[in-house]
């Protein structure tokens, strides 16, 4: 308790002597120096003395909830899927009203009931006359995206957390909630906020659709490939041709301050067009966007308009665009979000068999559906995972359910490349820029990804010096090969993965902080197979890929395949599933076609308990350290499991005549842990 009052009083003193001199202290800023005047001299309020949570009854919150209700409801699925990127059992996600009152939260219960007692649950006050300095009553007071980190609030009580938060706006720019992100943890406040004003657009840009359900939507920008992503500038249109809402990327584009600025305007008055001749060339475009310029000026944008979803009748003609753009037609979306003059016929690739696996864990489709909905809105996606978890498989999943589905699918794996090779697979060559180089030269991976889909696959181990080009390339849109002086310009969606954990990397100053921030626009965590509730679904599907629909596995085997840990993830599977198809030759497979899982799942000693189980690692060591001597006892009797091992060892070193070295490939282990099992299975390595 001492402790506490002390610290206290420390945090008390830092604040009032910042006051006293004026300025912001070093380890805050001006922002948040002015709120702790507000609290100081306007709300009489003391950092140090105990703050109680200002709790208004529960029929108030109910008539607040109402009174906002369409607020609540646009944001309610961005919240949870902005939980969800940000995978921390310690934060909470919270919309507030005007008033600084908390509407709708989302947070895991173990967290949420930690921090019911600060006041963090639904029906408190965070205005900053009620709880002084922090993410949501800050943000409130200044109209603007705020980051109130531990030390920065202004109650001691609160110096646990930290607070980001950003404003959202109705369709006529005023003030319509607080969208914060309240966590223990020590999160890059700066990420926090891009991905916080990411989430408020949406929610904005849902909102306007909400209250003007008979308006015409309008999307522009002055660049074609950002229409219909969250840089566009959106417009709600009444069928007189008068604007009745506008997002703030359209007064940006606009060049207005406000939407009184252009509310009542007529659409001719903004553009070179009017509304009717709008949506005809809109539809005759398959709504492609087509070129416009501002009335009375040389600005040139390109915009579609589209009939309200509302008219059915219309909607049916415009049918890609009447639904969420998470949930259109694939090959609709693909060809309006393509940028391309011709139509290409709405059917998406096939599946493969591992990727509708993927789709029946429940935490794949969700993340999944996440990664769909936010690349089609121009948000690069960043998977993370063990290796051979199928981030390769899941990346195609997004591409294929993607707006650029009709173009490339291009990978590169920026672990298998040289340095000195990296940047011309990425950037591409001209002729006779090096020596050694193709006499026509060469195309880049980038510009192969123009219209497509690029995947950088284990981004982490891309070398410094690339990533400044590769996060230049991400900004401009341009690629110039190398020796070359001609740029090229790109239009791609991003995906990248990684099994190495990025932030860990930017401490370290082996990764870039800007490309992160760059290429996180979303970070998804792949399970790892022994994770996955599908399990059973992928081993089924895997061998249909591998082996054909007639192959089979019979249910001891099976139950093998579903008890191993897996260490190296699908991979793993394919490697193991293939053996075992050859091996079994047209017959269903048993326990005696899996020799590898057979071998790791019996590595352990005889005087292991029943229970426990070894798992070999990447150099085919057990994990377990009471190895078999290398001369074990004569007198050693073989278990009936054991006879079986030695059985099907025996089968495979007669099969691949005796060499180890394609029997250790063939069982997925080292010589060294091969050669232990011979001698512990007593099998004479010196056979001829």
């Amino acid at each position: 308790m001492a402790l506490s009052l002390q610290n206290a009083e420390r945090h008390a003193e830092r604040i009032l002597d910042a006051l006293r001199r004026g300025e912001p202290s070093v380890a805050t800023n001006d922002l948040v120096t002015r709120s702790w005047g507000r609290c100081v001299h306007d709300y009489r309020l003391h950092p140090d003395r105990p703050h109680e949570p200002t709790v208004v009854a529960r029929s108030a919150l109910q008539e607040r909830r109402v009174r906002i209700g369409d607020v609540i409801e646009c944001a309610r699925h961005e919240m949870s899927t902005l939980f969800e990127q940000l995978a921390d059992a310690e934060a909470a996600v919270v919309l507030t009203d005007t008033d600084g009152v908390i509407v709708h939260m989302v947070a895991a219960p173990a967290f949420a009931a930690e921090v019911a007692p600060l006041g963090l649950r639904a029906g408190v006050v965070w205005s900053e006359t009620a709880a002084g300095t922090n993410g949501m009553g800050t943000c409130l007071a200044s109209a603007s995206p705020v980051a109130v980190q531990r030390e920065d609030h202004f109650f001691t009580q609160f110096t646990q957390l930290t607070c980001s938060a950003v404003p959202v706006f109705d369709p006529s720019g005023e003030l319509a909630a607080v969208l914060d992100v309240t966590s223990r943890s020590t999160l890059m406040q700066q990420h926090l906020l891009v991905l916080l004003g990411m989430t408020a657009r949406m929610i904005e840009n849902r909102l306007i659709d909400q209250r003007f359900p008979l308006a015409h939507p309008l999307h522009f920008h002055s660049r074609p490939e950002f229409v219909y992503t969250l840089h566009e500038g959106k417009l709600a249109v009444a069928e007189d041709g008068r604007i009745v809402a506008a997002n703030r990327s359209a007064l940006f584009q606009l060049g207005v301050q406000s939407v009184d600025d252009i509310r009542s305007r007529c659409i001719d008055d903004v553009f070179q067009t009017s509304l009717g001749e709008l949506l005809q060339r809109s539809a005759s475009s398959s709504f492609h966007p087509v070129v416009t310029f501002r009335a009375n000026a040389s600005n040139r944008f390109f915009a579609v308009a589209r009939r309200p979803a509302s008219d059915s009748a219309a909607a049916s003609k415009a049918m890609p665009f009447s639904l969420p753009l998470a949930e259109m037609p694939m090959g609709a979306v693909s060809t309006l979000m393509s940028g391309r003059s011709s139509v290409r016929p709405a059917a998406a690739r096939p599946a493969s068999p591992a990727v509708v696996a993927t789709f029946k864990d429940a935490r794949l489709a969700a993340h999944l559906q996440t990664a769909r909905r936010v690349i089609a809105r121009g948000t690069p996606v960043l998977l993370c995972g063990e290796t051979g978890s199928g981030k390769e498989v899941f990346a195609r999943a997004i591409h294929d359910g993607s707006p650029h589905a009709v173009g490339a699918f291009v990978a590169i794996n920026c672990a298998s490349l040289p340095e000195s090779l990296i940047e011309s697979e990425l950037f591409g060559y001209r002729a006779g820029a090096f020596t050694g180089a193709q006499r026509t030269g060469r195309r880049g991976k980038i510009l192969q990804a123009d219209g497509g889909t690029l995947f950088l696959d284990e981004i982490g181990d891309m070398p410094l010096e690339l990533q400044a080009r590769l996060l230049r390339v991400l900004d401009e849109r341009e690629v110039t090969p190398l020796g070359g002086e001609e740029t090229h310009a790109v239009d791609f969606q991003l995906l990248s993965a990684s099994h190495r954990h990025l932030p860990t990397l930017v401490r370290e100053g082996r990764f870039r902080e800007d490309l992160y921030y760059r290429l996180a626009g979303i970070e998804l965590e792949l399970p790892a197979m022994r994770d996955r509730s599908d399990k059973r679904e992928l081993i089924r599907s895997v061998l249909v890929s591998e082996a054909g629909t007639e192959a089979s596995i019979n249910g001891e085997a099976e139950q093998l395949l579903m008890c191993h840990p897996w260490p190296g993830n699908v991979r793993q599977l394919r490697h193991v599933l293939r053996s075992a198809a050859a091996l079994a030759d047209g017959a269903p497979i048993g326990p005696e076609h899996l020799p590898s899982l057979t071998v790791s799942v019996l590595a352990a000693p005889s005087g292991a308990p029943s229970g426990a189980r070894s798992v070999i690692d990447a150099d085919g060591a057990s994990g377990h350290s009471g190895e078999p001597s290398s001369a074990p006892p004569v007198d050693l009797k073989l278990n009936p499991i054991q006879a079986n091992e030695r059985l099907l060892l025996m089968q495979l070193l007669e099969q691949h005549r005796w060499n180890l070295s394609n029997v250790a490939k063939a069982l997925d282990v080292s010589r060294n842990t091969l050669y232990r099992k011979l001698r512990k299975l007593h099998i004479d390595i010196s056979h001829p």
